[in-house]
């Protein structure tokens, strides 16, 4: 019994054993996260905190036991790598949340797969600029930070809204590779809005403060005055606090900050507030409403302010916080296998938390402030793909434009929206280089004066730069320097910055846009051949050459006139010119044309027309002379042809051509034109070349067309443009890339071209160039002779004919008159006749009725 009561006892004590251990397995499993972080900062303070507030939730709400270890790295990557090593094979982590820094997670992530199994632990980094393949190299890798690619985004939408285009970022320099990292992130954004990045500035976290002088005024001479800062809050406090000593938050300066630094504006202190006026920020956006953002506020800040009772215990949590909260949630939802990182799908405080290629999903809405005062106003918000809106509302219409948020307070004052750069001063000029090398000094011209020791600069290209500035709206002031190097070495001197700019004929070809952006061409571009002149005689169909179309028309209207004329007058007096109307006709014609080889005076009767026809006679005989000294003078002269027409004759007879010494055109006749370079010899003067042609020793000079034009307008008699124009860019003026006065320039050139000015430049230009070549007698130029030349004969003749036409229809309408004058004289002796027969007759009727009548009164 008693051994029976033993038993019965120790299977009961074995049970409750079991059961109590059961009960410690399924509810009392401890399970170690490690986090690395920067504890003494701002970001890495809020972070601990919001991970610890994370696990005693999860362990509240799951009955489970996570335990949190913490190692701090100061930033530094060896101590990352130190700590993991020690979370990994001391503690025995399930997982490590952080660190901030892509160098400092990849010293992580390397240790990590060194010393574990790759899908044992998982490492959920809070780096945003880690590189794509990140997540390929190591399977445990989880970006828990949303990359900054669309960050950048907000800030070149930014920038590309006031028309700025170019920026100067400063960033905070870690190592190598994770500065290059950053680079990549921040170059596409800004390229796809077409806004230049001209200035890289990186800054260590630990720059001294003569560091951050020399660096901010490297950047205060240069012309750019739109500033990007992307660094941590501690650096950025002290460059806004220098550069505001230094004065470079005054007027016409642009500052804007990225998300590592507006998001802990909250926390910054007064001082720091202040070096910040007119900063235009781009912070993520999350919302700040609703119970469970309020539960976490509210633990949050009784934490923070036990545990840091500091400058930072009043303030609520950021963006950073937010972060480092649903990172602990969604590894603690992965942790014995519960869900994998890529299920995890759930709203968090920092926004939607989903991950893709164990990527945390890209933010797309980001807020807009403006720090003015003690704090900071919001201005709206910027959402990738649809652009700025006032709120965050699917009704709302969106604008690429940032005015539709209001106005914004900039540097140095509430009214203006900066420029966005610095023009020139008198006392600090825009550095222009002028080549020394110019084939033809009509378009630079550079002259020394050894008294003055200065040099003067002329020429057409110079002309149409100084009418450009002039018609700028603001003041440009430049001085130009000599350059006696080639064109191509010119415009790379500009690339370096030894210049500022480079004018000049400075062809604009495609491989000197690798240096430089050129602006509008200021001539006309191509390349032609110039070759000797070839001379025929031509004696085929030049009869009609001597007169103008005007005058052969002129001339046969008046030979009809006066034939007409002639006929009216003497068609009564000969009845060869009466008869059928085609009869007529001919006869008409035949006395037009009659008269221009005999005066036929013993034909005509009329002295009317013979005064006619003695007229057109004497100005038939001045025309018909002048037309045959013209086409004697015209059969002589010789016909002008090109003695090669086209490149093949060139390359069939493979002879000698030219070009200039220091231009881009040898490369282009051996790469384009595919001439033998062997072949090709160059020269610096258009005397050379004219000598090289007239000898042989070239058969063809190939010139950029305005060269061109005024080499042949020089010797007009020798030489020609022949073959076609190969299509190359004209003359330019070469800025820098991303320039900000090239489109300022831009338009003041196209306006001179509109007002006229550039084409009297050029008109003045040609003119200049007069002819050398002596012609030879028989080459004098022969212009076709037009009714100008005969006005006053025309006049004089047409006039004549005219006045004796007149006469003759006076003449013959008062015969006419006297004709009929006297057959109404006998008409009216003839009525007369009959009236007074007719009288006669009545009046006798009347005496026989009388007598009649007599004898019947008597009767009665």
């Amino acid at each position: 019994m008693n051994s029976y009561n033993f038993y019965v006892l120790l299977y009961f004590v074995a049970l409750a054993f079991a059961a109590v251990n059961l009960i410690t397995t399924n509810g009392d499993e401890s399970s170690v996260l490690g986090t690395i972080l920067d504890c003494k900062s701002r970001v890495g303070k809020e972070e601990i905190i919001a991970i610890e507030i994370a696990i005693e939730e999860l362990n509240n709400q799951q009955n489970r036991n996570l335990i949190l270890r913490v190692k701090c790295t100061r930033g530094e990557s060896v101590l990352a790598a130190q700590a993991a090593r020690h979370l990994i094979s001391k503690s025995h982590v399930a997982a490590i949340l952080g660190p901030n820094s892509w160098e400092e997670s990849s010293a992580v992530a390397e240790v990590a797969a060194a010393t574990a199994h790759q899908s044992d632990i998982p490492i959920l980094s809070f780096s945003d600029s880690a590189p794509p393949w990140a997540t390929d190299r190591w399977p445990f890798f989880v970006q828990a930070a949303p990359a900054i690619s669309n960050q950048m985004k907000a800030v070149a939408a930014i920038i590309q809204s006031w028309n700025w285009r170019r920026v100067n970022i400063i960033y905070e320099e870690t190592d190598s590779s994770s500065s290059g990292n950053i680079l990549n992130h921040l170059y596409a954004p800004f390229q796809d809005a077409g806004v230049r990045i001209d200035a890289l500035s990186p800054l260590p976290f630990f720059a001294t403060s003569a560091a951050l002088t020399d660096e901010l005024e490297k950047l205060r001479r240069a012309q750019c005055r739109v500033f990007v800062v992307h660094t941590g809050v501690a650096l950025a406090e002290r460059i806004f606090a220098r550069a505001h000593q230094m004065g470079m938050m005054e007027k016409d300066y642009v500052w804007i900050a990225t998300d590592s630094i507006t998001s802990l504006v909250h926390s910054m202190s007064p001082s720091a507030i202040s070096s910040m006026q007119g900063v235009v920020g781009v912070r993520r956006h999350f919302r700040d409403s609703g119970e469970k953002f309020r539960e976490f506020r509210t633990k949050f800040v009784e934490n923070i302010q036990r545990r840091y009772p500091g400058p930072e215990k009043n303030h609520g949590p950021g963006i950073f916080a937010l972060q480092a909260y649903d990172a602990a949630r969604s590894i603690g939802l992965t942790i014995n296998g519960t869900k994998k990182i890529e299920e995890i799908d759930f709203d968090g405080l920092s926004g939607k938390i989903e991950y893709k290629n164990r990527k945390l999903s890209p933010v797309v809405q980001f807020q807009i402030i403006n720090i003015i005062g003690r704090s900071y106003q919001e201005l709206g918000f910027w959402s990738d793909g649809s652009g700025f809106s006032t709120v965050l509302d699917n009704k709302v219409s969106y604008n690429s434009s940032m005015e539709i948020l209001g106005h914004v307070v900039w540097p140095g004052g509430p009214w203006s929206t900066p420029r966005g750069w610095v023009l020139p001063t008198v006392s600090n000029p825009l550095r222009i280089g002028v080549p020394n090398v110019s084939l033809t000094s009509k378009f630079v011209k550079v002259e020394y004066n050894p008294v003055t020791k200065n040099y003067s600069f002329s020429g057409f290209s110079i002309e149409v730069f100084n009418k450009t500035v002039q018609n700028l709206n603001y003041s440009l002031p430049y001085e130009f320097i000599p350059y006696n190097g080639s064109y191509t070495d010119l415009v790379k001197q500009v690339r370096l910055k030894e210049f500022d700019a480079a004018v000049g004929d400075i062809a604009i070809i495609s491989g000197r846009y690798d240096y430089v952006e050129f602006s509008h061409a200021h001539t006309q571009g191509g390349l032609v051949m110039v070759v000797p002149i070839e001379k025929y005689s031509n004696r085929a169909w030049l009869f009609m050459k001597p007169f103008t179309k005007a005058m052969w028309l002129l001339t046969g209207l008046i030979n009809i006139y006066n034939g007409f004329v002639i006929w009216s007058i003497e068609k009564e007096h000969s009845t060869d010119l009466k008869g059928p109307f085609f009869n007529q006709i001919g006869h008409l014609l035949w006395l037009a044309f009659a008269t221009l080889l005999s005066l036929n005076g013993q034909r005509l009767h009329s002295n009317l027309s013979k005064m006619a026809t003695v007229v057109w006679l004497f100005v038939s005989l001045i025309i018909t002379q002048s037309y045959t000294a013209s086409l004697t003078s015209m059969l002589t002269v010789q016909r002008i042809e090109p003695k090669i027409a086209n490149i093949e004759m060139l390359k069939n007879a493979n002879a000698f051509v030219g070009c200039s010494k220091v231009s881009f055109v040898k490369t282009y006749l051996t790469d384009a034109l595919g001439f033998n370079s062997g072949r090709i010899k160059n020269f610096t003067t258009p005397e050379a070349y004219a000598e090289a042609l007239r000898s042989g020793e070239i058969a063809a000079a190939f010139l950029e067309i305005p060269v061109a034009k005024l080499f042949v307008a020089k010797y007009c008699k020798s030489f020609v443009i022949a073959g076609p124009t190969y299509k190359v860019g004209g003359y330019g003026f070469a800025f820098p890339k991303g320039s900000l006065l090239v489109a300022d320039v831009d338009k003041s050139l196209l306006d001179a071209f509109e007002k006229g000015v550039v084409k009297d430049l050029e008109k003045s230009l040609i003119e200049s160039e007069i002819c050398v070549d002596i012609p030879a007698d028989n080459e004098t130029t022969n212009a076709s002779l037009s009714p100008r030349s005969f006005f006053v004969l025309f006049i004089f003749t047409g006039s004549t004919s005219t006045a004796a036409l007149a006469i003759y229809y006076i003449r013959r309408r008062r015969k006419v008159d006297d004709v009929a004058h006297e057959h109404k004289g006998i008409w009216m002796f003839l009525v007369l006749m009959v009236l007074k027969k007719w009288r006669y007759r009545r009046n006798r009727m009347s005496r026989k009725v009388s007598d009649l009548e007599s004898p019947a009164d008597s009767h009665s």
